[in-house]
């Protein structure tokens, strides 16, 4: 039997969580939560998730720290994430696998994440 793929979304807003929550457990993943950066570094070092879901404008620890955070870390660095972001700037430099601006669709992040994830193969890596 497949393990189910865990997908951490940290997200400041409880609706946008719960739309999403809803919409990827329809899609066969297994969801944790966080409502901000430091909470979700904690729940990523204790059990790292598949794929991360990132706000950007986030409470006490914002996503762009928490990216740099994963980035320095062996045991993170791997995971793929989709930033998901309300902020106009230029947010090439994060080196993530995917940005999506808001407002979103749920349709286009569950393509985000089935995209990331397949092409996120630990044994060659991600660049």
């Amino acid at each position: 039997m497949h393990r189910q793929q865990v997908i951490l979304i940290v997200e400041d807003d409880a609706a946008l969580r719960g739309m999403w929550r809803t919409a990827l457990r329809l899609e066969g993943f297994g969801i944790v939560e966080a409502a901000d950066g430091m909470e979700a570094l904690k729940l990523i070092e204790a059990s790292p998730p598949d794929l991360v879901i990132l706000d950007i404008g986030l409470p006490h620890l914002d996503g762009i720290a928490v990216r740099k955070d994963l980035a320095a870390q062996v045991f993170s660095r791997h995971i793929p994430i989709v930033v998901i972001t309300g902020s106009t700037d230029d947010l090439s430099y994060l080196d993530v696998n995917c940005i999506l601006k808001k407002p979103v669709t749920t349709d286009h992040v569950i393509l985000a994440i089935h995209r990331c994830i397949q092409s996120a193969t630990p044994s060659i890596g991600v660049s």
